[in-house]
């Protein structure tokens, strides 16, 4: 998002609770359905977006691009084969970010949409239609993206140990202290080796829908 003004940012706001609540529930969902029904006793199972909702990570989202809600609780304890279901249960939060932006993108080839400017300063009907759900496209591919990061607490560390040899899996599993320590530095001190990163998903999406973010 390009211009930082009210305005934007309010009609912004429905986008971001969908790609949070989406990824949220996913987590849940598939821990579920793995045996694990922690998320469902403490009202997590949900796709209502409060109960998902961290005030401070979202803000984040809105102003930097780079965010979180709060993370569903899981238990590995109650899985049969707890390296490979955390691993699924991981992968379903970017997983079901990036299947909202396909199906967005279908919708958007289907109603003739071809480009989509998500900083417009464009507030008719029909560009505030485009600008939601060219942002929702948008921050559903950043969101899935920026958490397949391999790194601890993000989605991505526990599915590169669920990938990797259980012997590399636990040394890798040594670095989860300092996992936060390393993301903020990342994102302070590395945003534009970040940002190539998940610009390179992003340039994916518009080589296979011939949408225009820009």
């Amino acid at each position: 998002m390009g211009q930082f003004d009210f305005f934007s940012i309010l009609i912004s706001m429905p986008s971001i609770l969908i790609a949070l609540t989406v990824h949220e529930f996913s987590h849940g969902y598939v821990a579920y359905q793995l045996g694990d029904p922690t998320a469902k006793s403490m009202g997590r199972l949900t796709l209502n977006p409060l109960a998902h909702l961290d005030v401070i990570g979202t803000i984040a989202l809105v102003l930097f691009h780079f965010g979180w809600a709060k993370p569903v609780p899981v238990n590995p304890y109650y899985f049969q084969n707890p390296r490979r279901d955390m691993m699924w249960t991981s992968l379903a939060g970017p997983a079901a970010n990036f299947m909202m932006a396909i199906l967005l993108g279908f919708f958007c080839k289907l109603v003739g949409i071809h480009e989509i400017f998500p900083r417009s300063a464009n507030y008719d009907l029909n560009g505030l239609f485009q600008y939601f759900i060219g942002f929702t496209i948008y921050i559903n591919i950043i969101l899935g993206a920026f958490n397949l990061l391999p790194i601890p607490p993000l989605d991505g560390s526990n599915i590169l140990k669920g990938l990797l040899p259980p012997h590399l899996a636990q040394e890798y599993s040594r670095i989860s202290n300092y996992g936060m320590f390393i993301l903020i530095g990342l994102i302070l001190f590395g945003g534009a080796i970040l940002w190539r990163f998940i610009s390179l998903f992003l340039r994916l999406y518009q080589f296979l829908f011939a949408i225009d973010f820009y």
